[in-house]
């Protein structure tokens, strides 16, 4: 609030008198109702427009991407490995042979894990016993991965995750900041009670908007990092082939019928739908986690940022919401790893008929009927550790980039 004061004028028995009073002029926030606590604390400028919004988004996104996405493929291995994926060397079948030994490949060590003994030798490479490529733990994972594949295939999928987190927070973080805000007023006008719920309610309705509208990237990305190449050598599908892979195990179990026609817009309903395959379970998992998440991150980053009061500054700003946003992601991933795990378990599914048939519930009865309390949270280890850093970067980046571009506007 901003306080003026204004000399009114008056004449008493013809001799003017000037009294000063003072006149209260509200910022936009007042006018619209915003509540009190907010004005105080907000630092991020709700004058921004929807472009400044995604352009923040956007950054912190990529940055995020980035970051995490090495404890994003070993979540993903490890729930794979919990749903019956066999991880093995390509020597262990006979296509595979084929392909290593080949008259283009060269002789290439098979990197057994320390721990392993060597089973046998075909030819001139010696070949590592199975238990080598079966996973037991987070930092295993790691382990095996860049023993057998490489440094560099930590960052799998790395491509679609940017492909996938540009949207998707370019879509979620500016519209949870519309709902919330619009919300926020909403309530405290007619509804004064369930005020401090418009951040779940907000957060909810942001995720799946953004989730129904990327879903195909996010299929793409866990098919990316779950399954390892089958060839050596062969460089591993993108984003756009693995949708294509996925189309066409519709096609390749479609039978044949009698009019051409038919049977091909059977195909392209049935591979339309299966590109969407298990986004109940992204959407059961998404929502809750945004509900959990925006409502732990919103009180406790204001009352972080209510300690400093109106000396706030980039630093402030930067570890208030770091700090918040680590605390709420690490804690919504935890409460909501079963439904990760029934997530990954829909999308890497390859029967396209079992994949459109089965539901949530369903996956998450099969995995408590193979692994109990142990499947469901299988992963969560990793999950966490991507899950807190990930959102306190995000939300951290998104308004220091946001506070920046306001008080740039501010001052100019």
């Amino acid at each position: 609030m901003a306080e003026t004061e204004q000399p009114s004028r008056f004449e008493i028995n013809g001799h003017d008198l000037s009294i000063t009073e003072p006149m209260i002029t509200g910022r936009i926030e007042s006018e619209l109702g915003a509540p009190e606590d907010q004005r105080n604390n907000n630092t991020s400028g709700s004058n921004l427009g929807i472009g400044e919004r995604a352009f923040s988004a956007a950054g912190a996104a990529v940055l995020s991407a980035i970051i995490v996405n090495p404890l994003d493929v070993v979540k993903t291995r490890l729930q794979a490995q919990a749903a019956g994926v066999h991880y093995s060397h390509p020597l262990s079948n006979l296509i595979g042979r084929m392909a290593y030994f080949g008259p283009n490949t060269m002789f290439a060590d098979l990197r057994c894990s320390p721990s392993c003994t060597r089973a046998g030798v075909h030819g001139t490479v010696s070949i590592c016993p199975p238990d080598c490529f079966q996973y037991k733990g987070t930092l295993d994972v790691f382990n095996k991965i860049i023993r057998q594949e490489g440094f560099a295939r930590l960052w799998r999928g790395t491509n679609a995750g940017l492909a996938l987190a540009v949207p998707t927070v370019g879509i979620y973080l500016p519209c949870y900041d519309i709902f919330c805000n619009w919300m926020e007023r909403f309530a405290e006008q007619y509804m004064p009670g369930t005020t401090p719920y418009a951040p779940l309610v907000a957060g909810s309705l942001a995720r799946s908007l953004a989730c129904v509208t990327c879903y195909p990237i996010e299929l793409a990305r866990t098919r990316m990092q779950a399954f390892k190449d089958s060839q050596i050598g062969k460089k591993p599908p993108g984003v756009f082939n693995t949708l294509l892979g996925v189309l066409s195990d519709v096609k390749g179990r479609n039978p044949q019928s009698s009019c051409r026609l038919i049977s091909t817009v059977h195909v392209s309903v049935q591979g339309y739908r299966v590109l969407w395959t298990g986004m109940g379970a992204q959407l059961a998992r998404d929502v809750p986690f945004s509900g959990i998440c925006w409502s732990t991150l919103e009180p406790l980053r204001r009352k972080l940022l209510g300690l400093v009061g109106e000396e706030s500054n980039v630093l402030t700003v930067l570890g208030a919401n770091f700090s918040a946003g680590f605390f709420a992601g690490s804690l919504a991933a935890a409460a909501t790893c079963p439904l990760d795990v029934a997530k990954t378990r829909r999308q890497i599914e390859k029967d396209p008929v079992r994949a459109l048939r089965m539901t949530t519930r369903q996956t998450l009865m099969e995995v408590w009927r193979d692994g109990g309390m142990r499947g469901l949270f299988t992963g969560v280890g990793p999950r966490v550790g991507r899950a807190g850093p990930s959102v306190g970067i995000v939300v951290s980046f998104y308004e220091v980039v946001k506070y920046v571009l306001h008080h740039h506007y501010a001052t100019s």
